[in-house]
């Protein structure tokens, strides 16, 4: 566990990288940005957060590997680790003045270039170099 955790320290509390799908619903977040309220209701949506087995790698920086997304075979995203605005440290760092991080927190790094709506039955394809790759098809709206 950890608060305010210096940068210098952040590696000291990563247990391992995993391939994960981070959704928003964009409708809810554009309604709520109109509206000049928070928009987190766009991403707190049931089953949004997709991630596959975690890579143990304890205290490990991940800094560079391709990160690569399909939809339906063909790419949307793709870019590498290393360009992200921020560094592993530094959003672990960030997010440890707000929230005190716990063992089995998930943060979710980043998301490149690419990003567009799914519709159901779309099949999406993740992956991150050396971690392995995520595969799900989106169902219907219930």
């Amino acid at each position: 566990a950890g608060f305010q955790i210096p940068e210098a320290q952040a590696l000291d509390h990563v247990f391992g990288y995993a391939c994960g799908l981070d959704m928003t619903r964009r409708d809810l977040q554009s309604q709520a940005k109109e509206k000049q309220r928070p928009w987190d209701l766009g991403k707190d949506v049931e089953q949004s957060s997709v991630v596959a087995e975690i890579v143990p790698m304890p205290g490990r920086l991940l800094a560079h590997g391709e990160l690569a997304l399909t939809v339906n075979g063909r790419a949307r995203q793709q870019s590498d680790i290393d360009k992200l605005i921020w560094s592993i440290p530094e959003l672990i760092a960030d997010l440890s003045t707000y929230y005190h991080l716990k063992p089995g927190d998930l943060v979710f790094i980043g998301t490149p270039e690419g990003v567009g709506p799914v519709v159901a039955g779309d099949r999406l394809e993740g992956r991150i170099e050396g971690l392995g790759s995520i595969v799900l098809q989106v169902g219907a709206a219930h």
